[in-house]
């Protein structure tokens, strides 16, 4: 019978002041260190096959960047490229690192992160260790909430503001669930893996921090003795961490920023709090269960473009222009909604010269009967519940931001309500369903 064996390692990927920090249309240099980004790996190993599942402390990056770091990485250590899952957490107070298009800096980072991936792989391999693995599923309640609401005017907005009087309704619901498996090794450290979706866009401003998952590792991690966590964000496209109408001490730690969302430092300490007592209910009473085989597997799926019709491009280029000249103030739109056109304008212009048809990598893991479903962008939370309802496994996690970063993938009624995800999304309607489709198949392929 295999054996399952378990190993981690965490690399510290802390960029230098000055970087340029991605997550808005603006333009922040990083002047300060809130805490410290990092690079976590768990390395699997069971019979003949080896795992790794990485997690980055970063935006997104994009499937050609990820390809170099999985091509490095299978270089240094023979693990196959299509057995290597690199996610981002999505935090929005880290760097840039697009080696073509970012300037520097970026170039910097770009290869300094292309060497810590190696190390992290290095490092997690030569520390396997037989292990048992348990899962459970806890909750992290009134942390995330949907962001996009039908207004009274008829009109869908995306974080309309807090107290915002022409709310009318949510569109879209909120999984409040902790997904937890763990680890314990033989004369190592117990190591727990957590995912959760939502947004880390808590924090804001001009200092790097890895938002709330990073507060989630070193909560839990104090909590328990001889643990390590690593954490997968989940379905998170259309969640974030704005309560549009608090109560009591909701709004603590909270104040209102640029593009009228609510941050705050504290807030980001205490999402990860939740996050952490999510594991903490489930910890000492998961499901062990026998694990004998590890699988990996990959597939690409073709998926429409969303071309703009040819009368709207005049307008997007005007806003694009003005942006891009810092002249704003002239796009009569404010907040979020500013956000919204200036973001649909750049999609325009990019998807007029687009092919008709995009290339999309899904990639699975299966640690035993545990899926693990691995998506290279921001699909709403509807994608994530329907692959655990259709799954069959005992339990199936949706991490986003897997293997690359190509925008996000809204259910197909989003593009008829609005809103700005879908009037940012590269695809046409249809993008989430397909998703679904197509990942219940691979991991169908699987079993």
């Amino acid at each position: 019978m295999n054996i399952l064996q378990v190993g981690f390692s965490r690399v510290n990927i802390t960029p230098a002041l000055g970087a340029r920090l991605t997550g808005y249309y603006i333009e922040r240099r990083a002047d300060g260190v809130l805490d410290e980004l990092e690079l976590n790996t768990l390395a699997l190993a069971c019979g003949e096959e080896k795992v790794l599942l990485m997690s980055v402390d970063s935006l997104g990056l994009s499937g050609s960047i990820m390809d170099g770091f999985r091509k490095h990485i299978q270089d240094v250590t023979g693990v196959p490229m299509d057995h290597i899952f690199i996610h981002g957490t999505h935090t929005h107070t880290g760097p840039w690192a697009d080696p073509v298009n970012g300037d520097d800096p970026a170039r910097e980072y770009h290869q300094f992160l292309h060497n810590k991936v190696a190390d992290g792989a290095v490092l997690a391999l030569s520390d396997l260790k037989k292990a048992k693995m348990g899962y459970a599923v806890g909750k992290a309640p009134h942390i995330a909430f949907v962001r996009r609401f039908r207004m009274k005017n008829g009109q869908v907005c995306t974080n309309p503001g807090v107290g915002n009087p022409d709310i009318l309704c949510p569109l879209g619901d909120v999984n409040e669930n902790v997904n937890v498996l763990r680890f314990d090794r033989e004369g190592g450290d117990t190591i727990v893996l957590a995912n959760f979706g939502c947004h880390p866009d808590t924090v804001g401003g001009n200092q790097i921090s890895a938002d709330w998952p990073g507060f989630f590792r070193r909560r839990l991690e104090k909590s328990l003795d001889n643990t390590k966590a690593i954490f997968f964000n989940g379905a998170e496209g259309d969640v974030n961490h704005v309560n549009v109408w608090p109560t009591a001490g909701d709004h603590n730690d909270l104040t209102r920023d640029f593009d009228d969302v609510d941050r705050g430092y504290g807030h980001a300490r205490h999402m990860g709090n939740v996050v952490a007592a999510g594991v903490l209910q489930v910890f000492d009473k998961v499901n062990f269960v026998e694990v004998d085989r590890l699988r990996s597997a990959q597939k690409v799926i073709k998926l429409a473009s969303n071309k703009p019709n040819p009368e709207d491009l005049p307008q997007a280029q005007k806003y694009y222009d003005l942006h891009m000249a810092g002249r704003d103030d002239e796009i009569p739109f404010k907040g979020m909604e500013l956000t919204t056109v200036v973001s649909e304008a750049m999609n325009m212009l990019e998807m007029a010269k687009a092919p008709d048809a995009f290339d999309l990598m899904l990639s699975a893991v299966t640690i035993g009967n545990v899926a693990i479903m691995g998506i290279p962008g921001e699909p709403f939370n509807g994608v994530g519940v329907a692959l655990q309802q259709a799954s069959g496994w005992d339990l199936a996690l949706t991490c986003c931001l897997t293997n690359g970063y190509e925008g996000y993938f809204p259910m197909k009624d989003a593009y008829d309500e609005g809103g700005y995800e879908a009037r940012h999304s590269r695809y046409k309607a249809g993008v989430a369903e397909n998703i679904v489709r197509e990942g219940i198949a691979l991991l169908e392929s699987m079993r």
